[in-house]
């Protein structure tokens, strides 16, 4: 089985692929500190809650966060007795390489992100993720990552807002009753609700008619079918489509030893 692991800023989801669909997933907060050990208690008590078997002999890591990479490295060698595939890594390669600035670095996640999206719905795509950064990918007529928008994430700004302002409470994000707010939550609410519907509208309109041509908007992350409500600038809303893409990466990595 294929131990998929996607390393955000905020969370660290694992999935078990069995080859033919996902057995199971779950997710832990992100923290550099934590060991191959603390990873491999945590991981093995949910696999023997949920009765499955631990028998991983494959895995891939996607991380935007560096510094956790080498612990995962180490679950895998350790307890899993593989090598880890790591996205964005030269041993790692990808069925359509980005075409960005020379020396830019991409993403993992957004990497990913693109070559789930144009297995699913083919190019020119844009490949909305509400994460800890909002970002915008742009995915070419053949599957090429080319570049997109980095903004910044809604619980962010909500934080940044608390923060900055003294006299404003922290308030969770949700789709408000009315635009009007007849009080400082409501108000708050409204704010970064509607502002970020006008975010993602007012980028996907520009980078449409930049690229002079129709492009299908995928959504993904755990805000997306909130926004989804508020919108209907996109054409889908996935929450597998990083772990999907996890999984396409490593069998096409698979196919070309093989070949």
């Amino acid at each position: 089985m294929l131990l998929a692991i996607d390393c955000g800023n905020t969370n660290t989801v694992f999935s078990i692929w069995d080859g033919s669909r996902f057995l199971a997933t779950w997710r832990i907060a992100t923290d550099h500190r934590r060991t191959a050990d603390e990873y491999f208690v945590w991981l093995s008590s949910l696999i023997g809650l949920n009765r499955l078997e631990l028998n991983v002999s494959e895995a891939i890591i996607s991380s935007t966060v560096p510094r956790v990479v080498f612990n995962l490295r180490v679950l895998c060698n350790r307890y899993f007795d593989c090598r880890p595939r790591v996205v964005g890594k030269p041993e790692c390669a990808l069925p359509h390489p980005p075409r960005v600035d020379q020396g830019t670095t991409v993403g993992p996640d957004r990497l990913v992100n693109t070559a789930s999206a144009f297995d699913r719905h083919g190019g020119n795509l844009i490949v909305v993720d509400f994460g800890t950064a909002t970002t915008f990918d742009v995915v070419d007529s053949d599957g090429a990552y080319i570049g997109g928008v980095i903004a910044p994430g809604v619980n962010l700004s909500l934080e940044a807002l608390h923060a900055a302002a003294a006299a404003l409470p922290h308030v969770d994000i949700t789709r408000p009753d009315h635009v009007i707010g007849t009080n400082t939550v409501a108000c708050m609410q409204s704010g970064v609700y509607w502002g970020y519907i006008g975010l993602v509208e007012g980028i996907v309109r520009q980078i449409r008619q930049e690229r002079d041509r129709p492009m299908k908007v995928i959504a993904t992350g755990g805000l997306a079918p909130l926004f989804d409500q508020g919108t209907t600038v996109f054409d889908s809303v996935e929450d597998d489509l990083t772990m999907h893409g996890l999984v396409l990466i490593h069998r096409y990595n698979m196919e070309l030893e093989n070949a």
